[in-house]
């Protein structure tokens, strides 16, 4: 008889030979093998043809309105600050439906796609050094969000990687008056920043193409002169007045808004782990978490070139760019900081920064009002008080739970919402992709099990809607507005983001996205689930996730390994197979495990997780300690 090796054995030997995988991950990764044939369920059939299918639905729609080079089929020139930012969200979710197991095709596409945009609007003059010459963070927000996509996809992209760095250094201080922050002060010099530095005084120019759009607001302030109406933006004449009152009230100092800003940073340490980025993003938190204490609880949405709130505003602490009163009201202020608290979570593992956008909820809460069943919360605070009272969208109180996984936070968000929202979906696709988080809510605590077939159906019927919406779009270039691409981009990802990596969507104006875990593909030494592979996240709690994997192909093993968070932050514990007899439990004690999953098998697995123990990175599995640098260059 042959002797058989040791367990311990087979696996080293494995791993010794395995190619791509550094010594010191070797000596880290679990594999563990799983054996559970049995029908594949509904929600795994649904779930990978939408994967497949998003594939011939993008370059359909890449095919239409795209050149050869990259750039979009459009016009020769477009004025003003505003619009790179929608050329960047045409295509901003490309990258990420590569990391979450699209075709290989995908990535260098997206790329391609990426340096398209930059070059067009540099030549239409918003970007300079690559970068937006001066812009809020919002916008901001909204178009670099597609960059950080990138690192998800490969971290190796040395031309990316340079850019992380160079676009992150543009925010440090360089001991000039045209630095975009004020390092002593932990403030930003203007709303407005960029390549080009603050931009403290706008031009007619500058506005000339949003104008349009902002005259469907109420006006930044009730005592412009000459100025009686939003639609007064239209009249060159009137729009004189509103254009000084912005720069004399506005243009000056800091903004919640800014928060967003904080993704860039936690961006390039994600590339590097260099501390400075570390020490930048939690300098900037704590500073706004004290004007809030300063302020009374409630956080001032305008600071002062001296640090002084309400120092441009005749001492209002609203008033302010982007701020309590004009243009969104309570919006800005909870997606800027959520992005910016749950960023200082993720780097330094402290949950107590999540206190800052608990201060925003809590501000307006105090101010509820229950009609018909329903709790209304004030959106907006001026010289009348708090006013517009609206039901909150679930996304926001949603990410602070997400975030915190406190049971007083759960409850807090069953007690804003409107509590049909948690029984069925009625499927809403906003500019992102996050309208849709109540019902994913009501499906965790038990009480919509048929949630994950309903949204990947709701997920593909829009993907469909918006292919015969790109097959009968008949306008010319000269007829679209900037925005026109982000409206047709068929690529829908909510349904998968929900359930294959258990989570809401990513905040869309700039947030990072945070997740239970994410998937690599050993064989093919790349991010994402393998094909033939479906995941199911179903249960979330405070010691980790319930998860389900299934094979689908008929007659091959297929092996994926499992991280602990998008970016590594949590520790695997024990991963326990249930719905087994015995149970199988198997320690980890690791960022990541291998599973080795039979054909056919359907496997539900218990991973016990410690939260936001490791440094959050970029780094594949097989990359060790540091990312390697890739010098190819994608075509």
């Amino acid at each position: 008889m042959k002797k058989l090796l040791k367990p311990g054995l087979v696996l080293f030997l494995y791993l010794l030979l395995y190619p791509g995988f550094s010594q010191v991950e070797m000596e880290h990764l679990k594999s563990v093998p799983y054996d559970s044939p049995s029908p594949p369920p509904e929600w795994a059939l649904l779930q990978r043809q939408l994967m497949d299918a998003l594939y011939p639905a993008a370059m359909e729609f890449v095919e239409k309105y795209t050149n050869p080079d990259g750039t979009l089929i459009w016009r020769e020139e477009w004025p003003g600050m505003d619009g790179s930012d929608d050329g960047y969200e045409s295509f901003y979710n490309f990258p990420l439906y590569y990391a979450l197991g699209g075709p290989e095709e995908v990535d260098p596409l997206s790329r391609k796609l990426w340096e398209g945009v930059t070059r067009q609007f540099t030549a239409y003059g918003q970007i300079v050094e690559e970068f937006d010459a001066g812009y809020d963070w919002m916008h901001h927000g909204e178009a670099y969000t597609n960059f950080y996509f990138f690192g998800l996809a490969d971290p190796t992209d040395k031309k990316m990687r340079e850019r992380a760095l160079k676009f992150a250094e543009m925010y440090f201080d360089d001991g000039t008056e045209n630095s975009n922050f004020d390092s002593e002060l932990k403030i930003f010099r203007s709303p407005l920043n960029g390549s080009l530095g603050p931009r403290m005084v706008n031009t007619a120019e500058d506005w000339v193409t949003h104008r349009p759009i902002l005259s469907n607001y109420p006006l930044p302030y009730d005592d412009i002169p000459h100025v009686s109406s939003g639609k007064d933006w239209n009249n060159d004449e009137k729009f004189a007045y509103i254009l000084e009152a912005l720069n004399e009230r506005m243009m000056k100092g800091d903004v919640p808004l800014n928060l967003a800003s904080t993704s860039l940073m936690l961006n390039a340490f994600m590339y590097t782990g260099e501390e400075k980025y570390k020490d930048w993003v939690l300098d900037y938190v704590k500073a706004w978490m004290g004007r809030v204490e300063k302020n009374g609880g409630i956080i001032p949405d305008n600071v002062g070139l001296s640090g002084e709130i309400g120092e441009h505003m005749d001492g209002n602490w609203w008033g302010g760019y982007y701020g309590w009163k004009w243009p969104h009201g309570v919006r800005n202020k909870l997606e800027a900081t959520t992005i910016g608290a749950s960023n200082a979570y993720l780097i330094s593992g402290d949950d107590s920064y999540l206190e800052l956008p608990n201060s925003v909820i809590d501000a307006i809460s105090r101010e509820a009002r229950v009609e018909n069943g329903k709790m209304l919360l004030p959106h907006r605070y001026d010289q009348r008080g708090w006013y517009d009272y609206r039901p909150l969208q679930a996304m926001y109180p949603t990410h602070i739970w997400y975030m915190s996984r406190k049971k007083k936070d759960w409850e807090r968000v069953k007690e804003l919402l409107d509590p049909e929202e948690m029984k069925q979906l009625k499927y809403v696709k906003g500019k992102g992709e996050e309208r849709n988080t109540a019902t994913w809510m009501g499906y965790l605590e038990g009480n919509v099990p048929d949630y994950p077939v309903d949204i990947l159906k709701a997920t593909y019927k829009e993907m469909q809607n918006r292919l015969d919406k790109i097959r009968n779009d008949t306008s010319t270039p000269d007829q679209q507005d900037v925005h026109h691409w982000l409206n047709l981009n068929p690529v829908i990802l909510e349904g998968l983001v929900q359930t294959m990596l258990g989570a809401p969507n990513h905040i869309y104006h700039g947030g990072l996205l945070h997740t239970s875990v994410r998937y690599f593909d050993p064989e093919k030494q790349r991010s994402g689930i393998p094909s033939d592979m479906a995941a199911l996240v179903e249960q979330i709690t405070t010691a980790g996730v319930s998860l389900t994997l299934v094979n689908l192909h008929p007659t091959e093993t297929r092996k994926v390994i499992v991280q602990a968070g998008m970016f590594g932050e949590h520790q695997i514990q024990r991963v326990n197979q249930i719905e087994i007899y015995p149970y199988q439990f198997d320690t980890v004690d690791h960022k990541f495990f291998q599973a080795e999953i039979s054909p056919g098998s359907v496997v539900k697995l218990e991973i016990e997780m410690s939260r936001f123990k490791n440094p959050p990175s970029y780094a594949f599995p097989w990359h060790g300690e540091e990312i390697p640098i890739n010098e190819k260059e994608y075509e």
